[in-house]
């Protein structure tokens, strides 16, 4: 449907340029005038806008995504979910929305960002309206942080005053320079409008491996119990992520006032993984090659990872990072 519409305004176009060639000047004075209408209207049908046609939450969506692709992670699948959708559903929130997502490499911090993108985003990853700051690339020398911070106020600013449901993605926090971060505070905070900019219906998200190995410890203790991962839950490690993450001082939220003032609405824990989830993800990444899935290959590229504790081998070093390139190598 789509298709025709765009055939017929381009047809249309297209025939008044003809037409212009047939007219007096004054009847072509006004048939450029439709064209040049026209071909605003062409282009803005294509030119993605902060509008419903482009931004539209898909809980559903979303639920099925969490459910189908993201593999031994209840925990950070249960309150994204809650955590996105009720914010999404509030026509008035008191401030954004801010995630903090903390765990090992390989866990699925990246996959779930991207995954709450395209449930809310037309182009996903690819819109306009979400933007991702990684700390070595954007943010290298610690010698210009005064500059980094203006810079990055004015980015956020910019963008907001453009659309109010952006989108900002914060990668690697654990490499990012302490005290950075702590020059977007104001736009995380309980403000109706900061120079006229309401920052209210934005979305933050810190991706950190900060933190992971009070996870792993957790996950390794419960193991060594003999108690099913399931059984974890949010406040046996809530409290002292937060505080590890908080007191490292060789990470982006070192003594942060975005801790400290409790404008992190929630810290997102992602469990190591084991051998079965390392599977799960090879079968994903093969049916989404459009490959048929084969548990022998899955089998194999599982058992190709390196897993710790050395002995026990129990969960996988890197997760399910690396799980794209073993895959070209076995099929």
């Amino acid at each position: 449907m789509r298709a025709r519409h765009v055939y017929v305004l381009l047809h249309i176009f297209l025939t008044v340029g003809v037409l212009v060639n047939a007219f007096d000047p004054i009847t072509t004075t006004v048939v450029i005038g439709i064209g040049a209408t026209l071909g605003r209207t062409i282009y803005n049908y294509f030119r993605e806008s902060c509008d419903s046609k482009w931004i539209a939450f898909n809980a559903t969506g979303l639920r099925n995504d969490l459910d189908t692709k993201l593999f031994g992670q209840h925990i950070a699948s249960r309150i994204l979910l809650k955590a996105v959708s009720g914010f999404m559903s509030n026509k008035n929130p008191k401030k954004p929305l801010v995630l903090s997502l903390h765990g090992w490499t390989g866990t699925g911090k990246n996959f779930v960002s991207k995954l709450i993108a395209e449930n809310i985003y037309k182009e996903g990853m690819d819109s306009s309206f979400v933007h991702v700051f990684t700390s070595t690339l954007h943010f290298p020398h610690q010698s210009q942080s005064a500059y980094y911070k203006s810079q990055l106020q004015q980015w956020i600013k910019g963008n907001v005053t453009n659309c109010e449901r952006s989108m900002f993605i914060f990668d690697e926090m654990d490499k990012m320079h302490p005290g950075l971060i702590d020059s977007i505070k104001p736009y995380l905070d309980y403000y109706v409008k900061l120079d006229g900019v309401s920052y209210r219906k934005s979305i933050f998200i810190f991706l950190s491996n900060a933190g992971g190995e009070s996870i792993i410890q957790t996950a390794l203790d419960f193991w060594k119990q003999g108690r099913d991962r399931e059984e974890i839950e949010l406040k046996d490690l809530e409290t002292s992520l937060s505080l590890s993450v908080f007191n490292n001082n060789q990470s982006g939220f070192y003594r942060t006032n975005l801790i400290d003032k409790n404008l992190v609405d929630f810290f997102v824990p992602f469990l190591p993984l084991e051998y079965r989830h390392i599977v799960q993800c090879a079968m994903a990444e093969m049916k989404a090659r459009n490959i048929k899935p084969n548990q022998d290959v899955a089998d194999m590229v599982a058992r190709d990872l390196v897993y710790f504790p050395k002995s026990e081998r129990v969960f996988s070093v890197k997760g399910c990072k690396t799980i794209e390139s073993k895959l070209d190598y076995y099929t």
